[in-house]
């Protein structure tokens, strides 16, 4: 049977290599007898899944008949890749998705207690690692599809050993648990037991009544399910949780109705699901709204995939440098073993982004719930989504959540949109010039441990095949992580550009703040401020990134290079940072100071604190350095400059007072953004006046007082306006949008002195 098997699998295989186009010499060659109407494509890869993880070797035997391109990447994880089970990469993947819940919630299950049931046994994978991820893991129960083990009060530092003693033999099973090491009234009980005396402890531990008398396995398994503990850890096969209006038919996995439960069942705290399937998505819904943490499985077991591509794009760069004769075989080999342990921290460090991810977007939705919803409709208009095959929510289902007082999204949903957000962004990408753009080329370098790239060589790097898939991934992941699943869609809305463009500016933004070194700073392992405050400030450096993406769309006229704006501006904006506490004057110094304090109580140090607040004003510092090449006059006297005019002309409080106004509906947040676009524009005119004016006097304040004595009535029509304004408490665009105009033609009267318009 074994051998049938195996002939079985070569022939699937052979049957895709035989319709599948092949690379010679760098071009395409078609299979033989076959009539394509589609552009070549030549990647075609093998996953190892159930039943086949061990057949690696075996499918590239047979690409290797083919003289496939791939060589050994084409199925990956064979005796020259990296083993799953031996690295760990799904449990410890989804143990950072678990981790975060639980910090999210004040525990740190690497240093507390905490108590489990879990689907599997130490002899798997999934469970097996996961189970040898945290000293203070107490595991109740567990079960396989053989035995269900019962540990009522486990000592977590005498259960862990004895795990990893299990773990360890390799084809273990829950029977070789030591029985001397379970705790008072602990059991190990065959599954197809068909009556079963609880003990009391075990009764207690599993939550389980004493009116309900002796059990079948199966119904033991239930009780398994939903008991009251802290974590339900999946790592087995099967589908175990269904929603309360959903059939065993809807879960589609008919082997495991007699143990499957409810979602209003479960009275765990936690899921993790390191297996697949564990949860229909709706059950997965309806424990979230219920109070639940959990993800999706595509999010938490995300790791697996993660490494396999990551190990197919390492030995694509690889091989070329094995062709070239500057690597043998033998050297390569073992280099990809070296990188084992630096290729999973990459990968682990994709899941702790996209766990935070969902956790931002959460927030964000609570604040606003119209970005999501609009980017629902949106792809469902492009024919990209179906709303309720994905079990989406509707627009009717999302207000009343809100009117019982939940959540808007459960985490199951962000995770949804969250995948949709990145597949939509990244198509565009790699449909643009974006993705062979030198300054996203750092995405590529990034992907790669150094020492694979020291190893290939640049030839090789830049050559990948995959290169632009690479870069278009990587700056999807980067950007959609940071400002959310929400953010491409508010922008080409917002602006009339393609997601592209908008992610070309982002790139922009992002590499003038340095934001992968700011977002270190804040994220878990760095940050001495509390879980709390770091996702406030991480929201505060999307603000910031958002507000220069858009300065940058709408001050940019014409088409530039993407390194040509970030050079122009970067060391400009290093003097004015580090100057800033100095320039900055009236209210938005006021702001500055409260902001650093703010921060320095959340537990950062001062310098830190100076410097990322100084980012809360880098559309204001952009407007200075576009002002100091137009006039050539030092950009910390332009930036004394503005902030003179913007104290005078009260631009802080008008700028505040239109978002204010425009609260969370989208036609008025654009009518908002537009309106304040408008006052950019005049404010950086009236600066640009003042300085014309200030190469005639001693100094800024002088080159001020001047302008403001030769247009005293204009000036002071327009603060006695602002000031009505302001006394009346509640302020509207329409009011709002007459003092703008007025500024503007104010700003006319200034540029009158002699200053040249535009």
């Amino acid at each position: 049977m074994g051998e049938e098997v195996q002939e079985q699998y070569k022939t699937l295989i052979r049957g895709l290599l035989d319709i599948t186009d092949n690379l010679k010499g760098g071009k395409f060659v078609p299979p033989e007898s076959v009539i394509c109407y589609d552009e070549p494509d030549a990647y075609l890869v093998v996953a190892a899944d159930k039943g086949t993880a061990t057949f690696s070797d075996m499918a590239n035997e047979v690409a290797a008949e083919y003289d496939f391109w791939l060589g050994d990447a084409f199925a990956s994880g064979g005796s020259i890749g990296y083993d799953h089970k031996e690295v760990g990469i799904t449990a410890r993947g989804a143990w950072e998705c678990v981790k975060r819940h639980f910090l999210e919630m004040g525990k740190d299950i690497q240093r507390e207690p905490f108590t489990v049931v879990g689907i599997g046994d130490m002899s798997g994978d999934v469970f097996g690692n996961g189970m040898l991820l945290s000293r203070k893991i107490r595991l109740v129960a567990a079960f396989d599809h053989r035995d269900i083990f019962i540990d009522p009060d486990p000592d977590p530092e005498t259960s862990f050993q004895e795990r990893k003693r299990l773990f360890e033999m390799g084809r273990s099973t829950w029977q070789d648990y030591n029985r001397e090491v379970l705790s008072e009234g602990g059991m190990i009980i065959p599954r197809g037991s068909k009556s079963v005396e609880l003990t009391p402890e075990a009764r207690e531990a599993l939550g389980i009544s004493d009116d309900q008398g002796p059990m079948d396995g199966e119904t033991l398994i239930r009780n398994v399910l939903s008991a009251p503990v802290e974590l339900l850890w999946n790592g087995g096969i099967g589908t175990y949780v269904k929603a309360t209006g959903e059939s065993h038919l809807d879960a589609g996995d008919a082997s495991n109705d007699s143990v499957r439960v409810n979602a209003s069942d479960l009275r765990c705290t936690v899921v993790g699901e390191g297996g697949n399937l564990g949860f229909t998505q709706p059950a997965r819904v309806e424990y979230a709204l219920s109070g639940g943490r959990i993800n999706t499985d595509a999010i938490d077991n995300s790791g697996g995939v993660d490494l396999s591509d990551r190990e197919v794009n390492l030995k694509i760069l690889l091989a070329r440098a094995v062709e070239d004769g500057r690597l043998k075989l033998e050297r390569r080999n073992a280099l990809l073993k070296e990188l084992a342990e630096p290729v999973s921290r990459l990968v682990l460090q994709d899941n702790e982004s996209q766990s935070l991810a969902i956790s931002l977007d959460e927030l964000r939705a609570r604040e606003a719930i119209d970005d999501l919803r609009d980017l629902m409709s949106g792809l469902e208009r492009a024919g990209l989504l179906d709303r309720a095959s994905e079990h989406l929510p509707t627009w009717e289902t999302l207000l009343e959540r809100q009117e019982e007082g939940k959540d808007p999204f459960t985490r199951p949903e962000l995770s949804i949109l969250l995948g949709y957000a990145k597949l939509h962004l990244a198509g565009h990408i790699l449909r643009s010039d974006l993705a062979d753009d030198r300054a996203a080329d750092q995405y590529l370098r990034d992907y790669f441990p150094p020492a694979a790239l020291s190893e290939a060589g640049e030839d090789a790097l830049q050559s990948h095949r995959l290169r632009r898939e690479i870069v278009a991934s990587q700056l999807t992941n980067d950007l959609v992580d940071m400002m959310g699943a929400g953010f491409i869609h508010r922008m080409t809305r917002g602006t009339g550009r393609t997601p592209a463009q908008v992610a070309q500016a982002w790139l922009v933004a992002s590499r003038l703040i340095g934001h992968r070194e700011l977002r270190a700073r804040l994220s878990l392992r760095e940050s001495a401020m509390s879980l709390a405050s770091g996702y406030r400030w991480l929201q505060g450096l999307g603000r910031v990134l958002e507000r220069t993406t858009r300065w940058i769309l709408t001050s940019q006229t014409e088409e530039r290079d993407t390194m040509e704006m970030v050079e122009e501006n970067l060391n400009g904006l290093a003097r004015l940072r580090e100057a800033f506490p100095e320039i900055v004057s009236g209210r938005d110094r006021e702001l500055f100071e409260e902001l650093v304090e703010e921060l320095k109580g959340d537990g950062t140090d001062e310098a830190f604190a100076r410097s990322l607040i100084s980012l809360r004003f880098l559309d204001h510092l952009l407007e200075i350095l576009r002002v100091h090449r137009r006039t050539d006059i030092d950009p910390l006297e332009v930036a004394r400059t503005f902030y003179r005019i913007s104290d005078l002309c009260w631009i802080p409080w008008l700028r505040q007072s239109i978002f204010d106004a425009a609260g969370d509906d989208r036609w008025e947040q654009r009518a908002a953004h537009a309106l304040n676009d408008d006052l950019t524009w005049t404010h950086q005119r009236l600066v640009a006046a003042t300085m014309r004016v200030r190469a005639a006097t001693d100094s800024v304040d002088a080159a001020v007082d001047t302008l403001s004595a030769e247009h005293q009535e204009p000036l002071k029509r327009y603060q006695d306006l602002v000031e009505e304004i302001e006394s009346e408490g509640r302020t509207g665009l329409p009011a709002l949008t007459v003092a703008v105009r007025e500024l503007v033609a104010l700003a006319e009267r200034f540029q009158a002195e002699g200053v040249p318009k535009g």
